[in-house]
């Protein structure tokens, strides 16, 4: 199926919420919401997972047994309330079996070369207790259920990892027997890691043929800002490949100790569709916050307040007195690059376009970081190239760092001057090509062998050409947006010497 279709047909599904299980006698309601006046998608906020764990965990040992999951996944079914019914469409596509794969047909790394080493394509071998696995881990998707694995990597075995799938978009629209998104944590029941990592995300790259648009974005935002790592990986379970997956770092103390050298530090998710995670002032009662903001680990009360109090300071200080007032509790001209690389780089699901679906973070020095998340619909033109605006959302008070930052005109030219760095260094169409022939090199066998991706091997590589002559590649894309970018006036005007 063409790539433009199966986009029509992402673009066409919809997000829902799932609220957790209420006391028996309770009816579990939804809490999802609109904001006044507006239409569409629902707002999302951090709906917690259901949970399922305590109430089935008959025997006492934090996991549960094949019979345990059984009756949760039987009372799943009995309850279809805590699980709106998908409105929309999924893919129309259908996966096959893809070819049987051991340990001996694939190449072996050592421990030696890093897990997110970028010209290296590793195997990850799963293997479930029972092949009904796939259903399973649907079944318990967004629930605090995690169903147990073991998990095979350059010849060594780690037992009992907990392995769900994740995602939004990236779950609903994706059928039966197409990849969907693993979240796999090492440790839930013993103590263990993967070269260092407790947790790892494997993406399938949703609406994108080309597997390339998160792992280009974060290299470049490494550049500019802490940022995960990612490159690729194999996946096989119970002995047959599923193809290639985006081997995303976590947002997890690993990656603060690796990117900022101390793993101290509070972290949050604002979800996609939240409407009040865009960093704006929600009031002095947490409360509000806690319905936008996903905070990780341990809750901490002092955390949540000092979320409070950066929110009211960005929020209502006078913009004259802005840069200032924020110093001791933010680094602006690192979110002033956040927001470039957001907009220059055209992050379809970054803040610029939704105020949410980002990572913050509280720093061990206590000041606050705004860090991407996804970046699978980064690198799509808009019209000519000139669409989004580098000066876009400047009223939307729920993107209260555009809003609020851009207003002040030495932060706005900043920001612009980054914008104009980003687009002539990374977006110069033959470097740009040449990183992106690098990987696509790398991963085209994975790619057109993958039985189970939810794109073509023929929109991977038209959108790889590297010749200028595909409309829908990426070095289109990197030639007229630069193009535009570098016209624009108030970025133009921003590279003049004051």
């Amino acid at each position: 199926m063409p790539l433009r279709t199966l986009q029509a047909f992402a673009a066409a599904c919809l997000l829902f919420t799932i609220a957790a299980p209420q006391p028996a006698a309770a009816q579990p309601t939804s809490t999802s919401s609109r904001p006044p006046g507006s239409q569409g998608v629902p707002a999302q906020g951090a709906e917690p997972d259901v949970a399922l764990l305590a109430r089935f965990d008959a025997n006492g040992n934090q996991r549960l047994e094949r019979g345990e999951r059984d009756a949760a996944r039987a009372y799943l079914a009995a309850h279809p309330e805590l699980r709106p019914p998908m409105r929309g469409q999924k893919l129309p596509a259908t996966g096959t079996p893809g070819p049987r794969l051991t340990a001996n047909d694939v190449p072996s790394y050592p421990a030696s070369v890093p897990l997110y080493d970028a010209g290296t394509v590793r195997t990850i071998f799963l293997t479930f207790e029972h092949d009904d696995w796939e259903r399973e881990l649907a079944d318990f998707w967004h629930t605090d259920v995690e169903v147990p694995a073991t998990l095979m990597m350059d010849g060594r075995t780690y037992r009992e990892v907990g392995v769900n799938f994740r995602g939004n978009n990236s779950f609903h629209m994706i059928p039966d027997g197409l990849k969907r998104s693993f979240s796999i944590n090492m440790d839930t029941w013993r103590k263990q890691d993967l070269l260092g990592h407790t947790s790892l995300n494997l993406l399938n790259a949703n609406q994108d043929a080309t597997f390339l648009r998160s792992v280009l974005y974060l290299d470049i935002a490494r550049e500019y800002i802490p940022a995960p790592k990612a490159n690729f990986v194999r996946v096989v379970v119970n002995g047959e490949s599923w193809g290639l997956y985006v081997n995303q770092q976590t947002f997890s103390k690993e990656l603060l100790a690796d990117q900022l050298g101390s793993s101290k530090g509070t972290r949050w998710k604002s979800p996609n569709n939240s409407y009040g995670g865009g960093f704006n002032f929600l009031g002095n009662d947490i409360a509000p916050y806690r319905r936008w903001y996903e905070q990780k680990g341990k809750d901490d009360t002092t955390a949540w307040r000092a979320l409070v109090n950066v929110t009211r300071v960005l929020t209502t200080t006078p913009s004259e007195q802005l840069e200032d007032a924020l110093k001791p509790y933010m680094d602006v001209d690192e979110v002033l690059r956040f927001l470039a690389l957001d907009l220059a780089l055209v992050n379809g699901d970054g803040y610029w376009n939704d105020g949410s679906d980002f990572n913050v973070l509280r720093g061990a020095d206590g000041r606050f970081r705004a860090l991407p998340h996804d970046a699978n619909e980064a690198f799509r033109l808009r019209g000519n190239g000139a669409s989004p605006d580098p000066l876009v959302a400047l009223t939307d008070t729920n993107k209260a760092l555009r809003s609020r930052l851009l207003a002040v005109p030495a932060l706005r030219t900043r920001y612009l001057q980054c914008v104009a760095e980003i687009a002539e260094k990374h977006l110069e169409p033959t470097s740009f090509a040449a990183r992106v022939a690098r990987y696509a090199t790398l991963i085209a066998d994975d790619v057109s062998r993958d039985t189970r991706k939810t794109g073509t091997t023929q929109a991977f590589t038209a959108s790889v050409d590297t010749s200028g002559s595909s409309a829908g590649s990426l070095r289109v894309f990197a030639e007229r947006r630069r193009a535009a970018l570098l016209s624009h006036p108030e970025v133009a005007r921003s590279r003049v010497p004051h």
